[in-house]
């Protein structure tokens, strides 16, 4: 049987491509070699976001329970049960990825591919047995796995990534964490949570370096609040198991100080790296991502690519976005992909990050004219009643036309929160449009609001 389209990953990309061109009309054929659902959903973001709910309610329980009028007396954790809830919960949405390919006649294949050339893919399965495959376009969705380099050496027990650290058996008293993106600043507090004690180490002057300074300080000194010791500016020149079975890295601090720095556990999550299928010779970009066109074509005829493996932003919904574009673009010669534009960032440590559109740092550099309007949720009355006052909603406009530039949300959902100011920069509003629009009351999101007349210096509340 030849398949209209093959597709390579069974992740937030795959996955979703896979289902769009089922919907299309179009016989599909999605290639894993793991299980559905990809990094993002089995090791990632579905199950890191367990973790972290598990996290913020332990800490309400054990330090905040007077706060609420309650007394709570011997509490423990069970940590087998605290990783078994979010296997369980990447178990469950698996389950509902097959259920969905059953549903729009996605077919699934488990194994390696390799790419022959000509539409065809080879897959190796698990047992070594070897099947062909043939389609009349093929879309790779292979994303990222953990990078490493010679001098962080992980060896899956005490030097680990990312995959490692969420199904530990044991919680280490002490963990040093190697980079502070989301990935680091998220592990960080759900350890940090649970009593281990967390130094983060970050090479650039803030944690979470891509954030607007003003979320990146906020959270700097939460983090130092909740006890985890943060280092910015510092490099690591290596990290080594000890003969205790401890690790020791090697730390130079931004006074350029050297220190040896020892714990249980090392975390590594510097970056991560593409995961490209064996090809005939497909053209890569300098940093090993899959070079594609507008319409997301690669150099192999009949190959297209999206996600994460051909670099850019490397998040799950703008991999997913990617992906429904290319299949679009693949199956109607008269529809324009789109590429990715504004996007949500959102980090789900405590307080929660999240960001779109230009940073004050970027449009300053840009020398752009603009105006800031800043609001701090303690002067907001559900966060105050919800007992999480701490954060606040930045927005940017420029200075002539007050055009929306960006958002930047640190404190109480301000994931849930980004989403308004992403559609008002996709619907290009104004400070005018915002001022106009009636929020309710009481919500967290009357914050976006006070912060558009914070910029013309008139907040109500503050």
């Amino acid at each position: 049987m030849e398949y209209d389209l093959i597709v390579i990953g069974g992740g937030p990309a795959g996955y979703v491509g896979a289902i769009r061109a089922a919907q299309l009309g179009k016989s599909v054929v999605c290639v894993e070699k793991e299980r559905v659902g990809g990094t993002c959903l089995n090791w990632g973001c579905i199950p890191t976001k367990a973790l972290l709910k598990n996290a913020e309610a332990y800490k309400t329980v054990t330090e905040r329970a007077s706060e609420f009028g309650m007394t709570v007396e011997g509490v423990s954790v069970d940590w087998a049960e605290v990783i078994g809830r979010s296997r369980k919960v990447s178990d469950r949405l698996a389950a509902g990825v097959g259920f969905l390919f059953k549903k729009n006649k996605v077919e699934s294949v488990s194994g390696e591919a390799t790419l022959l050339g000509d539409g065809k893919v080879e897959v190796k399965n698990a047992a070594g047995e070897v099947t062909v495959l043939e389609g009349k376009n093929i879309l790779i969705c292979t994303g990222c796995v953990t990078r490493t380099v010679p001098s962080l050496p992980l060896n899956g027990s005490t030097i680990i990534g990312s995959r490692e650290a969420m199904v530990l058996e044991k919680r280490p008293d002490s963990m040093i964490i190697i980079g502070s993106g989301a990935i680091g600043t998220e592990f960080a507090y759900i350890y940090n949570s649970f009593g281990t004690k967390v130094t983060l180490i970050e090479a650039l002057p803030r944690i979470l370096p891509n954030e607007d300074d003003d979320s990146c300080q906020t959270l700097e000194r939460a983090f130092k609040k909740q006890g985890i010791k943060v280092m910015t500016g510092a490099s690591v020149a290596s990290v080594v198991e000890t003969c205790d079975g401890l690790v020791k890295a090697k730390v130079t601090n931004s006074r350029g100080q050297e220190s040896e720095i020892e714990a249980n556990v090392c975390l590594v999550a510097i970056g991560v790296k593409p995961v490209v299928p064996t090809n005939p010779g497909m053209e890569l970009t300098d940093k090993g991502f899959i070079k594609v066109n507008e319409r997301y074509a690669t150099s192999m005829p009949g190959v297209y690519a999206a996600g994460d493996v051909i670099g850019g932003v490397l998040l799950a919904h703008t991999a997913t976005f990617e992906a429904v574009q290319a299949v679009e673009g693949m199956f109607n010669a008269d529809y324009s992909p789109k590429q990715v534009g504004f996007f949500p960032s959102c980090t789900y440590c405590y307080p929660q990050v999240a960001s779109v559109g230009k940073t004050e740092r970027a449009l300053k550099e840009a020398g752009v004219d603009y105006k800031v309007g800043k609001f701090p949720f303690q002067a907001i009355g559900k966060a105050v009643a919800a007992g999480e006052p701490d954060g606040f909603v930045k927005t940017l406009y420029g200075a002539k036309n007050g055009e929306l530039l960006g958002a930047h949300i640190v404190g109480p959902e301000a994931t849930e929160l980004i989403a308004a100011m992403g559609i008002s920069l996709q619907a290009e509003l104004t400070d005018e449009d915002i001022h106009a629009t009636i929020f309710a009351h009481p919500t967290l999101s009357e914050a976006i609001h006070e912060s558009m007349l914070a910029s013309e210096g008139n907040a109500i509340h503050m």
